[in-house]
Formats: structure tokens, sequence, C-alpha cells
């Protein structure tokens, strides 16, 4: 379509004065950014105030030339709304293979809390008051961080201003919440058979709630299963032998592979389901189930409760890592708290150490 004669007059204007032009009844202007033409609509039939529009957006375009760090908005970057800037960050870090499920979660967090309204009208204030809430409702600094990371991404992917996202102070978030080999035995007995290996996988394991939810029985070679990379958290696919109570486990789910559809059997493609149904939330039975063995914990307890296990049991520190899919010590070990009890016994056992040597020591005087 060829140009307007309003629009060709607009063009052979000098490119810092801008221009206005007709389409229709509306005004349009046009101005000049970093060298690139924008045209946009002033919204009025009213020279005067189209005028006024174009005098205010040129203001922003000088701003914009002396002080590059403020950025020229377009109408419609200022129409883009929180769930569109997180829309085209899952689609950045799918394409740089970083988009998992722990990822996924974190993201939809966001988007319910923020994702209706214009990116550029959310306030500091607004924020704030998300982190409150989060913490109010018992989430991690370190969780509530993950979820203020991704907002913050999504800005500087969009290229648009951010608010001021603060970053919690995390330095504490050491994980409290263990599980002792009777009381994981006591929640589990209090939950449905597919639940309760569910459970039993996490226990032994260390494996998070949505790496276990994504096993498949294609995974699954001789006595070994394989995590995927795409399925992993760190993205580093891993392997998990089938040793001990955990084959046991796994001829159990064999033997549930079955489920009949309209009275027709089925084979199930996950390890976990429920009638071949993706096993995803149950946290009321995981409440019911826990509140009936007299515990209070989390499902991610268990993944705690592994790291632990693993050490205390004298396994190496880097092996334990591979099998529970941490990817630096760092984060290994604020899992890895010790026991008290084990404190005790490691003191007990230096000071028998020492007064060892004073006794060497002494008999070698002698």
């Amino acid at each position: 379509m060829k140009n307007s004669e309003g629009e060709q007059q607009a063009a052979k204007r000098e490119r810092g004065d801008g221009s206005l032009y007709l389409r229709g009844s509306t005004w349009w202007i046009c101005v000049y950014v970093d060298g690139k033409q924008q045209r946009e609509s002033a919204k009025t039939g009213d020279e005067a105030t189209a005028r006024k529009y174009l005098k205010n957006r040129l203001k922003e375009v000088h701003a914009h030339e002396l002080d590059p760090a403020k950025p020229f908005l377009t109408q419609r970057a200022r129409r883009r709304t929180v769930s569109d800037l997180m829309d085209a960050l899952k689609s950045d870090l799918e394409i740089r293979s970083k988009w998992g499920p722990q990822t996924k979660t974190t993201s939809d967090h966001v988007t319910r809390a923020f994702g209706p309204m214009r990116a550029t009208s959310l306030r500091a204030e607004d924020v704030d008051e998300y982190v409150k809430q989060r913490l109010a409702e018992g989430y991690a600094k370190a969780t509530v961080n993950h979820s203020l990371q991704l907002l913050r991404q999504a800005y500087k992917l969009a290229e648009l201003p951010a608010p001021k996202i603060r970053r919690l102070d995390d330095s504490d978030n050491k994980r409290r919440g263990f599980f002792t080999e009777l009381e994981i035995r006591r929640v589990m007995s209090n939950l449905p058979a597919e639940l309760a290996d569910f459970t039993l996988f996490g226990w032994l394991t260390g494996m998070r709630k949505g790496e276990i939810a994504s096993l498949r029985w294609e995974d699954v070679t001789g006595d070994e299963l394989r995590l995927r990379s795409e399925n992993s958290k760190n993205g580093e696919a891993r392997v998990i032998p089938f040793e001990g109570e955990l084959a046991d486990l796994m001829e159990r789910r064999k033997a549930a592979r079955q489920f009949k559809v309209n009275g027709i059997p089925t084979f199930s493609a996950l390890i976990f389901h429920r009638n071949g149904d993706p096993i995803q939330e149950f946290r009321k039975s995981w409440k019911t189930a826990c509140r009936l063995a007299g515990v209070r914990r989390l499902f991610h307890d268990l993944r705690r409760s592994a790291a632990r296990n693993m050490l205390n049991a004298g396994v190496a520190q880097a092996t334990a890592m591979e099998i529970t899919g941490h990817r630096t010590a760092s984060m290994f070990r604020r899992y890895a708290i010790v026991a008290p009890q084990n404190v005790r016994k490691a003191l007990k056992m230096t000071q028998e150490y020492t007064a060892l040597e004073m006794a060497e020591a002494t008999a070698t005087v002698n």
C-alpha cells in the first residue's frame, strides 16, 4: 500500500522535529529514536491536542538521547502486560534449554500475581506486597528470591524499565525439616499405595517431586532408571540403580502399571500414576497423612533427609550429590545439616582422641 500524502510529507521533515499527519480522521505522529522511525496514533482528531502529544513525546526522545539509560517506550511496549513478559521469558529459556518443571512452577506464581498488570505500571510497592504475602504463606526466602529473579529477567529481556525489585537476604537459608525413619514410615502407612511408593522413592533417592512425577517406563534399562536432562532441575541427566528397597518398589510399580479404561486393560507410560494420570498435587492427602502420623513436614523434607542420611551413612559427598542432583556443594550443604546427636558423637570422639594423645605424651615423658 502506498503512503498517504500526509505520511510522505512527514518523511520529508527534519528527523529531530517530529511530524504530524492524518490517517482518516485521526492524527498520528512520527518521531525518530536511535535512527529508527517510530509512528504511533495520537488517538485524537484534534490537531492542537495531537501537537501537544507530539511535543511530549519529543521530550521523551531527547531525554533518551541525552541519557540512553532512560528508555523511550513505544505504544506497543506500554501495552505489554507482565504476562506477556513472562511468556517471552519462557520462550527464551526453552530455546536455551533452561526451562524445567521448577522454573515453570515459579513462573506460574509470578504470572498469577502480576499477569494482567501493564508491565510499565507495576510498582515497587506491588512487588513488596507480593514478597510479604509469600513469606506469610511460609515460603523460604530463597524461593521468593527465585520468583523475583525471574521477574527481573523478564523485564531485562523485554528491555523495559523494571520497578525496584529487592533481593532478600537468604544467607541463613538452612533447611531444618527432616524425617526420621519411623516418622516417614508412619506417614506412608496413611497414604494410598501409589502415593506411598511415590514418597518412598523420594525418601530413598532425594529426588525432587517434579522429577519423580516425570519418570517413565521408557527411562528404565535393566535394573537402572535414567532421569532425563529435560526433566532435571539442574539440566543434567542422572542414573539411579535399583538397589535394595528400590528394587522391591519398582517390582510393585510394574505390577501397578496396568489399569483399565472403560473396562479395557491399558498400560501406563508413567512409573508413578493414578489410573494413568500423572501424579501432580496431593497436598490434602499429604497433610492428612502427616497429621495422622503426628508430624508436620513438607514433601521436600524427604530430599533434605535423604542428603543427610547419605552423609551419615558414610557416602562421599560427591556421590551423594550425584544421586540427589545437586549441582553445587554450597547448595548441598544447606540440606546436609548435622544432627545434634552426631555433633555430640563428634565431640566425644574428638575428646577421646585428645585424651589418648595426652596419655601417650605423658607416657613418653615418664
